[in-house]
């Protein structure tokens, strides 16, 4: 007579890569529902593995959203990094929040997350830093006096422009344009073309 298998609830559960598939999950909900939609013990029912299980991970909802936030800062940075100009870093964030709108809601949803984190300070400062030097490759005479500020009026007009284009506000100025040319057009409209 030949041994009986093990039962599937007998067998010990291997899961490849859990914190991927919980992140990867998360991401989904938040796309579709918001963070507000957020349950580690849903996230463990989708993954197929026991409610404990993200918590080993993110420690609690607050650990995962803050995890989102840190690989979102450090996705923006290496868009930002690849950028030829300023005017090309601002359809890059551009294009960063179309490709990843749940990151790009959760990074800047401070009550959500753990501000003190290690992970998600650095990857915010890299992604500032990557900013800052497509700002400072601007002439002094194209950003004015003041640098810092000439940042905030970069950021300022990407992150609206991105806003405005994933709540829909823009469906009908835009329609079926390329968002990223419409975007390199308006600042093309707000800067003079002969400065960089």
């Amino acid at each position: 007579m030949s041994p009986v298998p093990p039962s599937d609830s007998a067998r010990p559960y291997h899961h490849g890569d859990l914190r991927r598939a919980i992140l990867g999950a998360a991401l989904d909900v938040i796309a579709a529902e918001g963070p507000a939609a957020l349950s580690l013990r849903d996230l463990a029912r989708r993954a197929g593995v026991s409610h404990a299980a993200p918590a080993h991970h993110f420690k609690d909802r607050t650990g995962l959203l803050t995890a989102i936030a840190a690989e979102g800062y450090a996705l923006l940075a290496a868009a930002l990094d690849a950028a030829d100009d300023l005017r090309d870093a601002g359809v890059r964030y551009v294009r960063f929040a179309r490709e990843h709108p749940a990151h790009f809601q959760v990074m800047f949803s401070p009550q959500l997350l753990r501000g003190n984190d290690l992970e998600l300070t650095a990857a915010r400062a890299l992604a500032g830093e990557r900013l800052r030097a497509a700002v400072s490759s601007v002439s002094a005479e194209g950003r004015g006096d003041d640098a810092r500020l000439a940042g905030v009026a970069a950021w300022s007009l990407a992150h609206g422009f991105a806003t405005l284009l994933l709540s829909h506000n823009l469906d009908g100025p835009v329609g079926d344009q390329d968002p990223d040319e419409v975007f390199h057009a308006l600042t093309g409209m707000l800067f003079r073309p002969g400065r960089p």
